[in-house]
C-alpha cells in the first residue's frame, strides 16, 4: 500500500494511506471519523506502523457491562454511524427469543436488550453467538479480520487460519466502523510462529473421546504459555473441530492464548517445522497421561456424588454436531435437574428445521440462545453445584455466578442430570 503521510503517535511514526486520511477527514461520515481517531491512538499504543483493510469484524461489546456500554453505541448512532464490513455480534445479556428465561433485575434486562438492538441499528448482523465461525460468516484462510471474544479469536486464528488480534470492547467496533485495523501482532506472518513446543507423550487409555484430552491440554497451555504461541504434538488424530474449539476456549480463558498450532490438525501446522517457521522452540513442555488426568480432575470443585441443581452445556455455543451427539443420550428417563444448552441463532434454526428442537425440549432441556448461562441470570436454581462439559464454563462460573462446579464428559453430564448428582462413567 502506498503511504501518503505519517503521524507521530506515542513516539512512533504511523504511516497513513489515502483511505485513512479520508476517514479522519470525515469523508465517510462523523462516526467513522470518531472511530478512526480512536484507532489512531490505539495503533500508536501497540506500536503499529500502518493500517490494513479487514474483511469482517466480530463485536463483543453487546454484553451490557454498565452505562458506558450503551453510551458508546448510542453516540455512534447519533452520528449516523454504520459498520463498513460484515460484523457479527457476540452474546448479549438476555435471550431476546426467550425473554422469560431471564431471572435478574428488569432494568438490567431492558438496558441489555437495548444495547443488543442498538448494535443492530449500526448494521451489525444479529448473530448473538460466541461461535460466529458456526454461521455463514466464517472467514476464509488468510483473511485479515478484527474479532473480539476470546474463543472466537483463538478459533479463527488456529482452526481457520484467519488473522486477528485480541480486540477488546470499543476497538472491535471501531474496526468495524472503519474497515481498518492496525497492522501488528498476529496480523503479521512472522508473529504467528510457534514459540513453545507442547508434546503430549501419552493419553489416559480410559478416555474414549478426544474432547477430554483437548480440554486438558488447552487448560495447561493457557496457564503455562500465557500469550505465547504453542505448537502441540500428540493430540488425538480424531480430534474434531468441536474438540479444537474446546481446546482454544479454555486456553484463552486460563491464559491469553490467541493462536495455537496443532501439528497435523490445523492449517498452519502441516508439520512441526511449518509451525515454528523453521526456527527452534524457546521452550518444550511435556505432558503425560497423569498430567492430563490431574488437570481434568482439578476443573471440578466438588466430588462424585455431590447433589446438583443444574447442568449447563454449550460454552462456547453448541454446534449442530454436538446436538447430534446429545440427542441419543436424552432417550430414556426424565431429568432430575434442569439441563441448559447454550447455542446460537443459526444452530437454533437448524434444530427447528430438522424437527430436533421439539424433541430436545420434550426431553426437558432448556435451549438458551443469544446469551450464555455463565454471563447472565438464566439458571433457575443455583442452590447446589452445577455440572458442565465446558472447560471455559468451569473456569469462569465460580467467579461469575458463585457456584461450585463439576466437570465431566457429555455423557457424564447427561447421566448426572438424570441422577441429580455428579455421576462418573
Amino acid at each position: 500500500m502506498s503511504s501518503m503521510g505519517a503521524v507521530q503517535t506515542a513516539g512512533s511514526s504511523l504511516s497513513l494511506d489515502p483511505v485513512d486520511d479520508d476517514l479522519l477527514a470525515g469523508r465517510h461520515g462523523p462516526a467513522a471519523a470518531f472511530c478512526m481517531r480512536l484507532l489512531l491512538r490505539f495503533a500508536g499504543a501497540v506500536g503499529a506502523e500502518r493500517f490494513i483493510d479487514i474483511e469482517a469484524a466480530h463485536i463483543d461489546g453487546c454484553l451490557y457491562l454498565g452505562a458506558v456500554s450503551l453510551d458508546f453505541v448510542e453516540h455512534l448512532l447519533s452520528l449516523g454511524g454504520r459498520v463498513h464490513v460484515p460484523s457479527t455480534l457476540n452474546v448479549g445479556s438476555v435471550d431476546l427469543i426467550h425473554p422469560e428465561l431471564f431471572r435478574g433485575k428488569m432494568p438490567f434486562a431492558a438496558a441489555g436488550a437495548r444495547l443488543m438492538r442498538a448494535h443492530e441499528e449500526l448494521g451489525c448482523v444479529p448473530t448473538f453467538t460466541c461461535a460466529p465461525y458456526q454461521t455463514i460468516f466464517r472467514p476464509r484462510f488468510g483473511a485479515q479480520i478484527a474479532w473480539a471474544e476470546s474463543n472466537a479469536i483463538v478459533f479463527a486464528n488456529s482452526v481457520l487460519g484467519a488473522r486477528t488480534n485480541r480486540y477488546g470492547d470499543f476497538i472491535d467496533l471501531c474496526c468495524a466502523m472503519t474497515g481498518r485495523a492496525p497492522f501488528y501482532g498476529l496480523h503479521v506472518t512472522e508473529n504467528r510462529r510457534a514459540r513453545v513446543l507442547v508434546e503430549v507423550e501419552s493419553l489416559p487409555p480410559e478416555w474414549d473421546e478426544a474432547g477430554l484430552a483437548c480440554v486438558a491440554v488447552g487448560h495447561i497451555i493457557g496457564r503455562r504459555c500465557s500469550d505465547r504461541v504453542p505448537a502441540i504434538v500428540g493430540l488425538p488424530i480424531r480430534s474434531a473441530e468441536d474438540d479444537l474449539k474446546a481446546l482454544g476456549a479454555v486456553a484463552a480463558s486460563s491464559g491469553a492464548v490467541a493462536l495455537f498450532h496443532a501439528v497435523g490438525l490445523t492449517p498452519e501446522a502441516a508439520s512441526r517445522e511449518a509451525a515454528f517457521q523453521g526456527e527452534a522452540p524457546d521452550e518444550t513442555i511435556r505432558l503425560s497421561a497423569g498430567d492430563l488426568r490431574d488437570t481434568i480432575r482439578d476443573l471440578s470443585t466438588v466430588p462424585e456424588g455431590t447433589p446438583l441443581s443444574a447442568v449447563s452445556l454449550g460454552t462456547p455455543h453448541f454446534s449442530l454436531a454436538e446436538f447430534e451427539r446429545l440427542m441419543p443420550l436424552l432417550d430414556g428417563s426424565r431429568l432430575a435437574v434442569d439441563l441448559y444448552v447454550n447455542t446460537g441463532r443459526s444452530v437454533h434454526e437448524d434444530l427447528r428445521a430438522r424437527g430436533w428442537l421439539e424433541r430436545i425440549e420434550a426431553a426437558g432441556v432448556t435451549v438458551v440462545v443469544d446469551t450464555c448461562t455463565y454471563v447472565t441470570a438464566v439458571i433457575r436454581d443455583l442452590s447446589g453445584a452445577v455440572m458442565t462439559n465446558s472447560g471455559k464454563w468451569a473456569y469462569y462460573a465460580p467467579g461469575n455466578i458463585g457456584v461450585s462446579v463439576a466437570f465431566g464428559s457429555l455423557a457424564e453430564c447427561v447421566a448426572s442430570a438424570r441422577a441429580g448428582r455428579v455421576v462418573r462413567l
